[in-house]
């Protein structure tokens, strides 16, 4: 039963993702409300999902690599919904979607058994300290999602090609504007979610730093968005800057998350 609410909602996004792209193509208004539609069925079923995994295992769903890209998922999702409500930025969905996709496919081939959380980490600081950081790096992709449509936008208005897709496209100024509270948005909650990390980590070693490779990429990640919101504010590295530096960051973040389990020895298991 949890599987298959993981597969219907896994079929949903690639269904949005699809009808995201053909949008682009297209710029049918039908097409943009059946998508959003399976956005919505797709977050509800995958609500469900992380839900009863949670009944089941009776912890936080975030024990494996499968149960944390399946959590991240989810947050960016959320975080999508958010600014689309917020702000109603036209085609959002095309440029977060196939990312979501590809996320959550990622999380299907990955061991989905259900396996108990270390004793040692049983805290209500893993519930703290990891939404925090999950709904931050969400905060971070959607953010990379309007980056990217910044610089399509920004190709056309250069280009002089101001029909089709740069008509339904929001304005610089807005999309400028949206990538700037979603970085002051995420980075708060990554702050909060080292600092969080770090108490936790006090009381479980007894030290609250252990240069922990996910550590380091985490510490990595937060001193390169400290620096973006750092130039964007006091040096004006706005527009097409701070959109290249919303994707540059995304990359660290996925490193952090992928990366050094895959390359290096960590204690995080996510």
């Amino acid at each position: 039963m949890v599987t298959t609410f993981f597969e219907l909602a896994l079929s949903c996004y690639f269904t949005a993702a699809i009808l995201g792209i053909v949008q682009l193509a297209v710029g049918s208004s039908a097409i943009s409300r059946v998508m959003k539609a399976m956005i919505a069925l797709g977050f509800v079923l995958h609500t469900v999902n992380v839900f009863l995994r949670y009944i089941v295992a009776g912890q936080m769903p975030i024990a494996s690599m499968h149960e944390a890209v399946s959590f991240l998922t989810w947050s960016i999702v959320l975080i999508f919904f958010i600014i689309e409500i917020r702000y109603e930025v036209s085609l959002l969905g095309s440029f977060v979607m196939p990312g979501v996709f590809v996320l959550m496919l990622s999380s299907s081939v990955l061991p989905r058994q259900i396996k108990p959380i270390d004793p040692t980490f049983q805290s209500y600081w893993l519930w703290i300290h990891t939404t925090l950081a999950f709904l931050g790096d969400a905060a971070f992709a959607v953010a990379c999602g309007i980056g990217v449509m910044y610089l399509v936008q920004e190709r056309f208005v250069k280009s002089k090609k101001l029909g089709g897709l740069f008509r339904r496209l929001p304005s610089l100024q807005i999309l400028d504007d949206i990538n700037y509270r979603l970085l002051t948005v995420g980075f708060p909650l990554l702050t909060l979610a080292i600092i969080t990390g770090a108490i936790w980590a006090e009381g479980v070693w007894g030290t609250f730093w252990r240069w922990d490779p996910k550590e380091v990429w985490s510490l990595i990640t937060w001193l390169f968005y400290a620096m973006v919101l750092h130039v964007r504010i006091h040096s004006g590295w706005h527009g097409k800057k701070s959109a290249i530096l919303s994707v540059i960051g995304f990359a660290a973040v996925l490193f952090t998350f992928f990366g050094v389990n895959l390359l290096l020895k960590s204690l995080h298991e996510f």
